[in-house]
């Protein structure tokens, strides 16, 4: 996992972190990722940010139909409860037999409902805002890859989010670089089931004698010390 550290949410960031990057990019509707759609780039939108939507109107309204909408939702969450961590193939396979049925139907019911309710209601946006990305939220079924949110990459970033009263600020341009060199390191760490703390230690006690050359050995799949200490958890 890499971090990058950025001065605002200018769109000139995402397009020079992701310069010459072609594969899936998970995200939210923020419209500074647009051009990188139009260079190659392929959207996966997110479920997770759809469904807020509808929980939000529900949790204030109690609406029966923004109900309907969560528990179509949580059907495809089911689906994908069963396939995690399958291969990309396999999991293809299992949505396109048993998801795309229930993405069809939830359109249809999307196209159905908005016409019945008030345009300026938030159950509506919610509705539109489904309908607007809809190719990008069934990547699903084209591409086993995909996921149907970007949960995983939102709980990496939950630590800043927590902390940045603590640390509203990195002190320069070139702290927060190195805030998120460390944040890259720890997190691919906990990523590999890894204690960072403890992978950490190793990195520094063998770093000062390390060929330069050879510094890959010391990323957090490589490292022998913390590799033997993991096997040995895992066997107890």
């Amino acid at each position: 996992m890499r971090y990058f550290y950025s001065q605002d949410r200018k769109a000139e960031h995402p397009h020079a972190h992701l310069a010459g990057f072609r594969g899936i990019l998970q995200a939210d509707g923020y419209q500074g990722y647009a051009k990188l759609y139009d260079q190659g780039v392929t959207e996966a939108a997110c479920w997770a940010h759809v469904r807020r939507k509808f929980f939000d109107e529900h949790a204030s309204n109690q609406s029966p139909l923004a109900h309907e909408a969560l528990q179509r939702i949580a059907a495809l969450y089911a689906i994908e409860d069963d396939i995690r961590g399958q291969p990309p193939e396999a999991r293809l396979r299992v949505r396109q037999a048993h998801s795309a049925p229930l993405f069809a139907d939830l359109r249809r019911w999307f196209d159905q409902t908005l016409p019945r309710i008030s345009g300026k209601s938030d159950l509506a946006g919610a509705i539109r805002y489904a309908l607007s990305r809809w190719d990008a939220l069934t990547l699903v079924l084209r591409d086993g890859r995909a996921c149907l949110d970007n949960n995983a990459a939102e709980r990496a970033m939950r630590p800043m989010t927590l902390g940045r009263k603590n640390w509203l600020f990195a002190g320069s341009d070139a702290g927060g670089e190195r805030a998120a060199a460390i944040y890259s390191l720890t997190e691919t760490a906990k990523l590999n089931m890894l204690d960072p703390e403890d992978y950490l230690r190793q990195v520094l006690r063998q770093i000062a004698d390390h060929p330069v050359n050879r510094v890959h050995e010391l990323l957090p799949w490589n490292l022998p010390g913390v590799r033997a200490r993991l096997d040995q958890r895992k066997a107890a």
